[in-house]
């Protein structure tokens, strides 16, 4: 009986991991993590599922951590697993981008990553 209930609670366990990963992951960024020659007009952030663009942002801040994004974050239109956020014109620095995001299936997930625009 014993070993059952060990089985059972095994069994629940790989149910709810396989659940904890649904949530939107972050697949692609531009501008990119790392060095960039040009500063970017906009950062696009595409996730691993659709998102719900009323609950999804994206954050830009310098190092003073200023922001230096035009406000709020758009989905691309026909891609619902991309957000797009347009940038003030950015000067040679490092920034970062923070994300926050709601997938359609209500997961949450948010992240970081920083760039560097260096002419």
């Amino acid at each position: 009986m014993r070993g059952w209930i060990m089985a059972l609670g095994l069994l629940a366990m790989i149910g709810l991991t396989g659940q904890a990963e649904a949530h939107a992951k972050l697949r692609e960024a531009s501008p990119a993590e790392g060095i960039v020659k040009s500063a970017p007009a906009e950062v696009i952030v595409t996730f691993t599922e659709a998102l719900e663009p009323k609950f999804s942002k994206i954050e830009v801040t310098d190092s003073k951590g200023q922001r230096v994004d035009q406000g709020t974050a758009q989905a691309v239109p026909g891609e619902p697993a991309r957000l797009a956020v347009a940038l003030k014109p950015l000067a040679a620095g490092t920034y970062k981008v923070t994300w926050r995001v709601v997938s359609v299936d209500t997961h949450r997930s948010e992240g970081s990553y920083q760039f560097t625009v260096a002419p």
